[in-house]
């Protein structure tokens, strides 16, 4: 799962104007009835976890990170807090602090309170609402820094500010590199190694192998939070597309892939139903599913193995005592 909060999400909302929402809720309405059509079009059928997203599965997604069983946003921000001055020593001075994705839910924050050695800092997000409140935040908490942002995909074609004479370091945190297929995730690290450059680096959150039992149990709490979480996309689709999925008649699902190593997760049907939107009308049968998301998990040694196939040398590892989650840093190899 992504951590996709912001540092001051309500402020930022006040700040942009309603016209400026409307127009990319609109997009955003569009490409989700194309993309819901064509997953459920296909044999395996599948939606973009992205679609996860909107404002009722942020919310409940704030509410995951909380759960007792959803180890991965606490354990790294322990593993930041308590290594904080070590990174900050192992990143070196004079750099920009580039951060993948509008807020971290105060991780960039851990590290920034540490890095003197920052003099610039970037954020870049697809969204202009939580990216304005992002920025805002980081001016005034920094006064010190220049700080910039830049409304893109940071998965595509974009465009950084230049900086003479600063290294970057980019920070991609809450192990959202786990949610990349392992092909994808060395497609997108090596296509950041080009950005980056020879000496550029990357602090990387990396969700590691453990008992499946564990990781099964922070994808489906106790309490059903996660459940609502994923279900929420059927109930997104009857809102906004006026679709009729009986929500009573699918369950969440997640369950551990040993090979490669992944969290799978799907939205099962419970009867023989049909489901309609857009003017099509789609069967399903008892126990056939709707593919949401995977969440990758590494050991260390394969990330390591990952990363250098990309151009990165894994120079610091840092775990917390359970080994549940690292925080790594890369440096582009020259």
């Amino acid at each position: 799962m992504q951590l996709l909060t912001s540092l001051d999400y309500s402020s930022a909302e006040e700040q942009l104007d309603e016209a400026a929402t409307s127009r990319e809720e609109t997009t955003c309405d569009d490409s989700f009835m194309a993309e819901l059509l064509a997953g459920l079009s296909r044999a395996d059928r599948a939606v973009p976890c992205r679609f996860l997203y909107d404002a009722a599965g942020s919310a409940l997604f704030d509410e995951i990170c909380e759960l007792p069983e959803y180890y991965p946003t606490r354990t790294e921000c322990g593993i930041l807090k308590a290594h904080a001055s070590e990174i900050a020593a192992a990143i070196g001075k004079d750099v920009r602090f580039i951060e993948l994705g509008a807020g971290s839910g105060g991780k960039a924050e851990i590290l920034l309170d540490q890095m003197p050695g920052a003099r610039s800092y970037v954020c870049i997000d697809i969204s202009p609402v939580p990216l304005a409140g992002t920025e805002a935040a980081v001016r005034q908490r920094y006064p010190r820094l220049e700080v910039s942002s830049v409304c893109g995909n940071y998965l595509g074609e974009l465009e950084l500010p230049k900086a003479t004479g600063l290294r970057d370091v980019c920070f991609f945190p809450g192990s959202t590199i786990g949610n990349f297929e392992r092909d994808d995730a060395r497609a997108f690290l090596q296509t950041w190694r080009e950005r980056l450059g020879p000496g550029g680096m990357m602090l990387v959150g990396v969700d590691l192998k453990k008992d499946s039992a564990i990781l099964e149990q922070a994808y489906d709490d106790a309490q059903g939070v996660t459940a609502r979480f994923s279900m929420n996309l059927l109930s997104r689709a009857n809102r906004e597309l006026g679709a009729d999925f009986d929500t009573a008649h699918f369950r969440h699902r997640a369950r551990y892939v040993a090979d490669p190593g992944h969290i799978e997760i799907t939205l099962v049907s419970t009867a023989e139903q049909d489901v309609r939107v857009g003017g099509r009308t789609f069967a399903f049968s008892p126990g056939e599913a709707i593919h949401v998301e995977n969440s990758h998990k590494y050991a260390v040694a394969e990330f390591a193995d990952l990363a250098g196939d990309a151009g990165f040398d894994v120079t610091r590892v840092w775990t917390d005592e359970a080994k549940l989650f690292s925080v790594q840093l890369l440096t582009a190899k020259a």
